[in-house]
This record gives C-alpha cells, structure tokens and sequence, in this order.
C-alpha cells in the first residue's frame, strides 16, 4: 500500500460519526479565497461584455458561477483529505480535522455543483453551464484525481480550471465565447504556474511529506526558479493584451505596464536569490505580490468600464 492509500485509510477510520461541522465550517469547505478571485475574474467579464443580462440575472448568474468554483473546492478537499492531513498548511482544513464528514463533503460538492450548473443554464443559457460543468470537472477529476498526485506538470495543465471563469461569465453575457475572454482565460493560465511554484519553494517540505510531486521536489528548487522566471516572462506581454483587444483602455495599460514589470523584477529576484531566509523572503514576495498584480489589472478594467473610459481599440472583427 502506498503512502497516500495509507494516509487516506487512516483519514477515513479518524473520521466516524456525526458531523461536527458549523456553518464556518461548510464555507471554509468552499475554499473562500479563491472564490473571491473567481468572483472579480468572473465579474470583469460581466463589465466589460459588449452585450448583457438584466442586472438581477448577471448577479444569479455571477453567485452561480461562484458556487461552482466553491463546490469544485469542496470535491477537492474531500478527494485530497488524506494529504491535507499531512500537510502543516492544510491539516486544519474541515475534513482532516474531523469536523465535516467525508461523506459530507462530497455530498456538499456533488449538491452544490449540478445546481450551479442547473441554475446558470435557465438564468443564462446552456453554454455557459457547460463551460462551468467543464470547469467543475476539470478540477476535481483532472487536476484534483489525476494530475495533482501524478505530474509536476499539475498546476500548468490544471491551471485551466482556476483561468476559466472569465469565459464562463463572457458566454453567460453574450451567448457566445469571444477572443477577449480567451484573453483573460490565457492570463490566469499563465500567472498560476509562477504564483503556485512561488508558494511551493517555501512549502516544498509538506508536500514531499504528502507524496505530491510538485516541480521543487522532482526537479529540485533551481529548476523551479528558473521555470518561474520563464512563465514570468511570457506572463508580461499577456499582462498588457486586454488593451489591444478592445477590454482595456490607457488607464490599464499603464498599470499593466507597471504591475508587470514588478512581477518580472521579482521572478528575477527569486531565480537570482537561493540560499537560506533571503531565499524564502523572495519567493514569499513574489506570492504576495502575483495576488495584487492579478487583482489589480482585473479592478482596473471593472474600474475603467465604470468611469467611462473607452478602451484603446474597438471589438474584435469576427468574434463578436
């Protein structure tokens, strides 16, 4: 038996009985932090579609959205519970701490995900809640059931799930899936790889102890640096793209221009500093940072929309 089946064995002969889980509890389950960013990711799509919902129905369609990323996190925790278990910062996560149920979560996830999907088809249409399904499948049983425990490629290819909500809420807007959200989708594909590795060079003992095989155990720390500042700079020109394809204006290309530039002198401080506190110190700002440069150009395009500032160049020909 291997050490994960060993440790999902033992996860699962801790955890009998009643549920012991608050309401605090089920929306930790929902994984709020990165809901948060699928909401402000979702949302700019909402703001910038050329064509929209009535208001009232943008937001049943937004909150669905959202659900759906929060039932895909709790399928995850509920399929990852033997290795959050082992994990420092994840052990105190509602399943392998005892307090939701395996049995629970899943059932909470699997709930929580047909209903989104039902109820952003008869909000929006169809393909939208195929996109989001696909979405939902994508993490759990790609990501979370294969990837995850079998590539150091996991966070690239999963990546796709966490980039796809901007796409969801573009085809729920219009009906259709335009270059501008493919856009945004090929953005936050490109910013995970950095911003997870980041988190990985300072965590990398955990997930060794859990058997994941991120880049920094199987390729060693060095190469992992040296792939951050790589996807760093493809990351660069993707940063500025909205402006050129009818999202963003003046305002953020501006602050693309700057946000990005500090992400690259950052992913160079980290591929240049290797040893000791100093090491960890930059990799940790990098983390830190890949969320506020994220944050930032997304806010920036809601903000733009909502002052009236007219972006740089008009749609698309052919893929409105």
């Amino acid at each position: 038996m291997s050490m994960i089946e060993e440790n999902r064995a033992q996860a699962s002969a801790a955890l009998p009985g009643p549920s012991l889980a608050g309401v605090e509890d089920f929306l930790a389950l929902l994984k709020p932090r990165v809901m948060s960013l699928v909401v402000i990711t979702a949302l700019t799509s909402f703001v910038a579609a050329p064509a929209g919902l009535h208001p009232v129905l943008a937001a049943v369609a937004l909150l669905c959205i959202a659900v759906g990323a929060g039932a895909s996190g709790a399928l995850n925790m509920w399929w990852d519970a033997d290795i959050d278990a082992v994990m420092s910062r994840t052990a105190n996560r509602p399943v392998p701490a005892g307090r939701v149920t395996p049995g629970e979560a899943l059932a909470f996830g699997m709930t929580l995900s047909v209903g989104s999907v039902l109820m952003l088809g008869l909000t929006a249409n169809w393909l939208a809640a195929g996109l989001l399904a696909f979405t939902i499948f994508f993490y759990v049983v790609v990501y979370t059931m294969w990837l995850k425990r079998w590539t150091p490629q996991n966070i690239v290819i999963g990546g796709l799930a966490g980039a796809m909500p901007p796409m969801v809420a573009w085809a729920a807007a219009t009906g259709t899936v335009g270059l501008e959200s493919a856009v945004l989708v090929a953005l936050i594909f490109m910013w995970t790889p950095p911003h997870f590795w980041a988190l990985c060079l300072i965590k990398s003992d955990d997930y060794a102890r859990a058997g994941v095989p991120m880049l920094t155990i199987t390729a060693g720390p060095d190469e992992t640096r040296r792939q951050i500042l790589l996807y760093s700079i493809a990351l660069a020109p993707l940063g500025v793209a909205p402006a050129f394809v009818g999202l963003g204006g003046p305002l953020y290309l501006a602050v693309a221009i700057v946000v990005g530039l500090e992400f690259l002198r950052r992913a160079v401080k980290v591929y240049r500093v290797r040893e000791g506190d100093a090491a960890r110190k930059a990799a940790g700002g990098l983390f830190g940072f890949s969320l506020i440069h994220l944050f930032a150009l997304f806010f920036v395009l809601i903000a733009e929309k909502l002052v009236g500032i007219a972006p740089l160049t008009g749609p698309v020909p052919g893929w409105m």
